[in-house]
C-alpha cells in the first residue's frame, strides 16, 4: 500500500516498525515519529490536542486534510495543461518524476494519473511501465492508451475487436426483428441517430485526433470485410468517418480523401460531387458506397430517376445523372473485389446494362402505369386488357448475370410491393428465384420483403398470391438456406391470421425445423406454433350481431300519442 515512499525519502510502516522494535521507550518514539511525518506546519502542533479532546482520531483530520490537498492538486494540474505557459508540459513532468514512485498507492494513483492524461507525449519508459502492469493500464485515461495503442497495434485490436464483434451482431440483430414494418426497418434510424451509436462513439473516443489509430481502425474493417464480405463494416466505415466530421476533427478528416467528397448526408444530394467523386476514386470511397445505406439511396434514386425518364419519353442514356448513380452503385458493388486484387480502378458498367436492361424495366414500369390508369377508369370506358404476366426478352437472364441489373431489380420488387401492385409482384417473384450471386436470397432485401408484404396482408387470403410469395419464392432456399428459414417464419409468425388456413397448415408442415436448423429458427417455429395454438383455443368471433332479444315495452299515453309497443 505504501510503495514507493523510500524512494521518495518518506518514512512508512516498515520504518516505524523498526523504530519501536529497537526503541527503549515507544511512547516518545511514536510521538517523534508523528512529529517528523506529519503535517508540516507549525502552528498546527497546539491544535492537535483540541482534536483529542473532542475525539476525533488522528487518521480522520489527516486524511481529509490530504483528501482536499490532493483534489486541488488535481486541479492545479489540469489549469497547468490547459494554460499558456511554455514550459507547463516541463512542470508537469517534473511532477510525474516526483509522483511516479507512488503510482501503486491507490490515495496518490489518481494524482498521478490526472499528470499522465495531460501530457501530450509520456515519457517512453513510464508508458511501458503503465503497459506491462493490468491494472494501470486498465485505470489509465484514454488519452495515454492512445500512446500506448499507436505503437502497439495488437493491443488496440485487442481493445477494438469485442467492439467490432458487438456492432455486427447488433446490425444482424436488426434484420431479424420480430417487428415486420415497413415504417420501422433496418433503414429508419437517422444518419445522425446511426452514428451518435455506442460502438461509434466509443471507437471516435478511442481514436480522438490520433491519424495513425484511425488508419489502424480503417485497416482492420477492411481485413474483416474482405475475410467476411459482411457489408455492416462498410457501415461502420462510413458511420465512424461522419461521426468524426460532427467532432469536427480536422485532423484526420482533412487526410480522409473520402471526407472531401462525401460530406454530412452527401448521399442524399449525390450531384453534388459529380466530377470530384470519380477522381478521388480509393478504395475507401468504394467500401462507404458499399454500405448498404449508401447503396439504398443509391438504388431508390435511381428508379425515382427511370420513373422521371418514363414522364419525359426520354431514353436511360440520355441522362447524365442516371448514369453517374449506375458508376456510383456498380462502385461500391465492386469494393470486395476492388480491396481483394489491390487495383483500385473504377469497374466497368456494362453498356448493355444501360442500353438493354433499363430500357426493359422501363417498359415494365409502362405495363405498371397503364394497368393502374386503366383500372381507374370509368367502367364504360376500360377495355379487356390484362396484367402482362411475362417479362421482357432477357431480363431474367440480367438479373442472374449482372449486379447493378440484379440489385435494380430487387428494387423494383420492394417498389411494386409498397405500391400495393399484386399483379407486378406475381409477375416477378418467380425471375428472383435465380439472381446474381444470389442477391435475393440476402438479409437486407428479405428483411425489407417481408416487411413490404405487410402491406398486401389482405391478399395472403387468396390462395394464388400466397403460393405465388411462398411456393413461387421465399420456399425455395429454406432448406440450405438457414437465414432464408428464419425471415419465412417471421413472416408467417406476422401474418398468419391472414392466410388462409389451409395454406397455414402446408406452411407450418413445411418450414418444420430439422435437426441441423439454428436455435433462432427453432425458437421462431416453437412462437409460431404457441400463437396458432391459442388461437384455436380461443372463442371464434361471431360471424354476425347477435339478436337483441327487447321486451315490449307501452309507451304512455297522450291525446296524440296512439299506444304501441316495441
Amino acid at each position: 500500500m505504501f510503495a514507493g515512499l523510500p524512494e521518495l525519502g518518506i518514512s512508512n510502516g516498515e520504518d516505524l516498525k523498526e523504530t519501536l522494535t529497537n526503541c527503549t521507550e515507544p511512547l516518545k518514539a511514536i510521538d517523534q515519529f508523528q512529529t517528523e511525518n506529519g503535517i508540516l506546519l507549525p502552528t498546527l502542533q497546539s491544535a492537535l490536542p483540541f482534536l483529542d479532546l473532542h475525539g476525533t482520531p488522528r487518521l480522520e483530520f489527516h486524511q481529509s486534510v490530504f483528501d482536499e490537498l490532493r483534489d486541488k492538486l488535481m486541479e492545479r494540474v489540469a489549469t497547468i495543461a490547459e494554460g499558456k505557459d511554455e514550459d507547463r508540459y516541463g512542470k508537469l513532468k517534473e511532477l510525474l518524476e516526483k509522483s511516479f514512485p507512488l503510482v501503486k498507492m491507490p490515495s496518490i494513483q489518481p494524482v498521478v494519473m490526472q499528470v499522465l492524461k495531460h501530457l501530450p507525449k509520456v515519457p517512453e519508459k513510464k508508458l511501458k511501465l503503465v503497459m506491462a502492469d493490468k491494472e494501470l493500464y486498465k485505470v489509465c485515461a484514454v488519452e495515454v492508451k492512445r500512446q500506448i495503442w499507436q505503437e502497439n497495434q495488437a493491443l488496440f485490436g485487442d481493445e477494438v475487436s469485442p467492439l467490432l464483434k458487438q456492432y455486427i451482431v447488433a446490425k444482424e440483430a436488426a434484420l431479424f426483428s420480430s417487428d415486420l414494418s415497413i415504417l420501422h426497418n433496418f433503414f429508419s434510424p437517422s444518419p445522425k441517430a446511426r452514428r451518435q451509436g455506442e460502438v461509434v462513439l466509443k471507437l471516435t473516443q478511442m481514436i480522438g485526433k490520433n491519424v495513425k489509430l484511425y488508419d489502424m481502425v480503417l485497416q482492420f474493417l477492411r481485413t474483416l470485410f474482405l475475410r467476411t464480405r459482411n457489408v455492416h463494416y462498410c457501415t461502420l466505415r462510413a458511420e465512424l468517418l461522419m461521426s468524426l466530421h460532427d467532432l469536427d476533427i480536422s485532423e484526420i478528416c482533412s487526410v480522409d480523401s473520402c471526407h472531401k467528397v462525401w460530406p454530412n448526408s452527401c448521399v442524399q444530394h449525390v450531384f453534388y460531387v459529380t466530377k470530384m467523386l470519380m477522381v478521388l476514386l480509393s478504395r475507401d470511397l468504394s467500401m462507404i458506397l458499399c454500405d448498404p445505406f449508401s447503396s439504398n439511396t443509391l438504388v431508390l434514386s435511381t428508379v425515382r430517376n427511370l420513373q422521371e425518364l418514363l414522364s419525359q419519353d426520354a431514353l436511360p442514356r440520355d441522362s447524365p445523372d442516371l448514369m453517374l448513380l449506375l458508376r456510383m452503385l456498380s462502385l461500391g458493388q465492386g469494393a470486395w473485389d476492388m480491396i481483394d486484387s489491390q487495383v483500385f480502378k473504377e469497374p466497368r458498367l456494362e453498356l448493355e446494362v444501360v442500353t438493354r436492361f433499363l430500357p426493359a424495366m422501363l417498359s415494365v414500369l409502362v405495363d405498371d402505369y397503364t394497368f393502374t390508369v386503366e383500372q381507374k377508369l370509368p367502367c364504360e370506358e376500360k377495355t379487356s386488357l390484362s396484367y402482362p404476366t411475362a417479362l421482357p426478352d432477357n431480363f431474367n437472364k440480367y438479373l442472374q448475370e449482372n449486379r447493378v441489373a440484379c440489385e435494380m431489380g430487387l428494387y423494383y420488387a420492394l417498389h411494386i410491393a409498397k405500391q400495393r401492385n399484386k399483379n407486378a409482384l406475381q409477375r416477378l417473384l418467380p425471375a428472383l428465384v435465380e439472381t446474381y450471386n444470389d442477391m435475393a436470397s440476402g438479409d437486407i432485401f428479405l428483411h425489407l420483403l417481408t416487411a413490404h408484404l405487410t402491406l398486401l396482408s389482405d391478399e395472403f387470403g387468396n390462395e394464388e398470391f400466397c403460393s405465388a410469395v411462398f411456393d413461387g419464392f421465399l420456399l425455395n432456399s429454406f432448406s440450405s438456406k438457414d437465414n432464408v428459414h428464419r425471415h419465412n417464419l417471421r413472416l408467417l409468425l406476422h401474418l398468419h391470421q391472414k392466410v388462409l388456413p389451409s395454406c397455414v397448415e402446408t406452411l407450418v408442415k413445411t418450414l418444420e425445423p430439422s435437426k441441423q436448423s439454428s436455435d433462432q429458427v427453432k425458437e421462431l417455429y416453437t412462437r409460431l406454433t404457441e400463437k396458432l395454438e391459442a388461437q384455436k383455443k380461443s372463442p371464434p368471433q361471431p360471424d354476425e350481431a347477435p339478436s337483441l332479444d327487447l321486451h315490449p315495452v307501452t309507451v304512455p299515453t297522450t291525446a296524440s300519442t296512439p299506444t304501441t309497443s316495441l
